[in-house]
């Protein structure tokens, strides 16, 4: 497409400038020269990984030598996949093998995103300032060691440093183990957890494979990470868009009715069939664990609901958090031995080892290695998908299949081993129905899902908007090509309160310059489209909005840094910008326009000469955005 369009920001640079003076001069020349040795740092890192010797440590004893263990290792391009050899005449046990360890010498100040264990937290920043994107960390919510006491990401690390090109660090497979990448303001650690693994005299372990390179863009090195992910782990197939539908969860939590899904569904019925997924999420099951069995407060049995949904031409929807239980579940109190042990052979309560669960908990674990637990997982899916009709699964707390300092029916299994087994028995009972994961391990979740959640749960305040949109956005390049991405559920109208009778009632409403950026955020992220509004509730000018949402794109925006203020996605007919207003002052923008083709307002339909000022500059009020569409003519 021809460029007919130029956005910056609207601050104009003088042609003229003072001659500068010695002290700015002296600032100049400094920073130049930093930036000048962080260019040649980040280029030599990439060469220095790829040359790198790796370490062996083991467990209680530390780093070993050759002569006890080594690791073979053959790049192959900008991929290698490691071996670790026990070279000794006794067994040993392998705690981490380090794939470089040393000076990175990039600038303090050099930004970067890494991903987390699991799916609530990302990491952003700078190497010398990391911060938390996501409010339940690996490291404190759910109590993930880290190497050294350095910060860590896991899976990838992308490396943008000042005047030169970004660098990715990254594993492109996750079969048994899980590689992470530690850093702090000066060093810099790939490593592989291996768990305590056991390897026999010559006996081997083939890791995960590692990925380095550098591109002059980020979206250029994501999208090859993308590319070399799905070589090992291939995408499911069989969902060709993004899917639509309606989620009980954020308007009625776990105390939603068969009242209120039948209710919604009259609604979509009547206004929006296109929203085809009818889900219940949470609260119709007695017990986390007992997920074929009603419980009284949902008002009606959930197998003749979702029959009601099927009847009347849509594709029931159901949530359940497979590999967790509740103490006071029938199916603990019935097999305790298909669940994950502790050191002293009893069930381990997850507490105990980190994060014990939101509801019903604290939760025990399902053994992925167990037989009978593969074969429980298998055949309770396998009937909500032919007896109940089910076509789509969201799958919650995928997490807490790859609890850690757990013990296993399979004492050799690592926990990735143990998660991705319970995941296959999974599928094999949810045949071609739509799977979606949450709260998952990302990377040991690649080749296993139809759909990801890429954030938080969304909810009806600025802060969640923000933080939400920044999770899901920074997530745009796994969608469509690991999976599709889903930014959770487009709330548009008000939250829900019961009046004395039960009856639903509209309470407090987002601001509409935050709904609006929080559908900007929703069509941005090119995912699933799920409605979580009492949709009965809907104004006209809401389900206006949401009737723009439909269908998704399909396609994630690409943003040029971390930033998110400016995003585009192609169309057939042109170009879809997205600009985002994070912050709580007014941001102008400068727009000239286009020499061919027109420019309006996705959702309004306003034209360039209603958006602009006579100087060609675009206002964002504050936490706002806007939505634009290129057509050529």
């Amino acid at each position: 497409m021809q460029q007919v369009y130029a956005m910056n920001e609207c601050a104009d640079i003088a042609t003229r400038r003072p001659r500068m003076a010695l002290p700015a001069l002296i600032a100049f020349i400094c920073a130049f020269l930093v930036s000048t040795v962080g260019a040649a740092a980040a280029e030599n890192l990439v060469d220095e990984l790829r040359k790198a010797t790796a370490t062996v440590v083991l467990v209680d004893e530390g780093a070993v030598d050759a002569s006890r263990a080594s690791v073979n290792i053959v790049w192959q391009g900008d991929v290698c996949r490691p071996v670790v050899v026990n070279s000794s005449d006794a067994p040993i046990r392998v705690a981490r093998v380090d794939l470089f360890d040393g000076k990175h010498r990039l600038p303090g100040d050099t930004p970067i995103y890494g991903e987390s264990f699991q799916m609530l937290a990302q990491t952003v920043g700078t190497l010398a300032s990391p911060k938390d994107l996501g409010t339940y960390p690996d490291r404190t919510h759910y109590r993930l060691e880290e190497p050294e006491g350095l910060r860590t990401a896991h899976g990838m690390l992308l490396l943008s440093p000042q005047q030169r090109e970004p660098l990715l660090i990254g594993f492109t497979s996750c079969r048994r183990f899980d590689g992470r990448i530690s850093f702090d303001a000066s060093r810099l650690l790939v490593s592989v957890d291996c768990e305590g693994i056991q390897l026999a005299p010559g006996e081997q372990a083939v890791l995960e494979d590692l990925y380095c390179d550098s591109a002059p863009l980020r979206e250029t090195l994501l999208d090859r990470l993308a590319k070399k992910i799905e070589i090992n782990h291939p995408r499911r197939r069989g969902f060709d868009r993004p899917p639509m539908g309606w989620c009980s969860w954020y308007s009625y939590g776990p105390s939603v009715t068969v009242a209120d899904v039948r209710r919604n569904l009259d609604w979509i019925v009547a206004n929006a069939p296109e929203l085809r997924y009818i889900q219940i999420d949470d609260g119709y099951q007695p017990w986390m664990g007992d997920w074929l069995e009603t419980g009284k407060s949902f008002g009606g049995d959930v197998k003749g609901v979702l029959h009601e949904v099927r009847a009347r031409g849509f594709e029931p929807a159901i949530w359940l958090a497979p590999f967790v239980a509740s103490p006071e579940s029938q199916l603990f109190r019935d097999h305790p031995d298909w669940f994950v042990k502790n050191d002293s052979g009893e069930p381990l309560r997850s507490d105990q080892v980190g994060f014990g669960g939101w509801r019903l908990g604290p939760w025990y674990v399902l053994d992925g290695t167990h037989p009978e637990a593969q074969a429980f997982l298998e055949q309770t899916i396998r009937t909500m998908r032919v007896e109940w009709g089910c076509s789509y699964f969201k799958l919650d707390a995928l997490y807490w299949g790859a609890i850690r300092q757990g013990r296993f029916y399979d004492a050799k299994a690592t926990k990735i081993e143990a998660y991705r087994r319970g995941m296959a028995a999974i599928l094999r009972g949810a045949g071609d129905a739509y799977v979606l994961g949450c709260n998952h391990p990302i990377w040991a979740s690649f080749g296993l899902l139809d759909g990801s959640r890429s954030s938080n749960d969304i909810q009806r305040h600025w802060t969640s908007i923000q933080e939400c949109g920044r999770e899901t956005l920074a997530r745009g390049w796994q969608n469509g090509r690991l999976w599709w991405n889903d930014p959770d559920c487009a709330l548009l109208g008000p939250e829900l309160t019961r009046g004395a009778d039960g009856n639903p009632r509209a309470a407090r409403e987002l601001p509409p310059n935050e709904v609006l950026f929080h559908a900007a955020v929703l069509h941005a992220s090119g995912g699933a489209l799920l409605s979580g509004d009492d949709l009965t509730l809907l104004t006209p000018a809401s389900l206006a909005l949401l009737n723009e949402l439909i269908p998704p794109t399909g396609r994630a925006a690409q943003f040029a840094d971390g930033d998110f203020i400016e995003g585009r996605t192609p169309t057939p007919t042109g170009e879809l910008i997205y600009l985002f207003n994070w912050g709580d002052e007014v941001m102008t923008r400068r727009l000239e326009h286009p020499r061919q083709g027109t420019l309006r307002d996705y959702w309004t339909g306003e034209s360039l000469s209603e958006l602009v000022d006579e100087h060609g500059n675009l206002s964002l009020p504050p936490r706002s955005a806007r939505v634009l569409e290129i057509s050529q003519e």
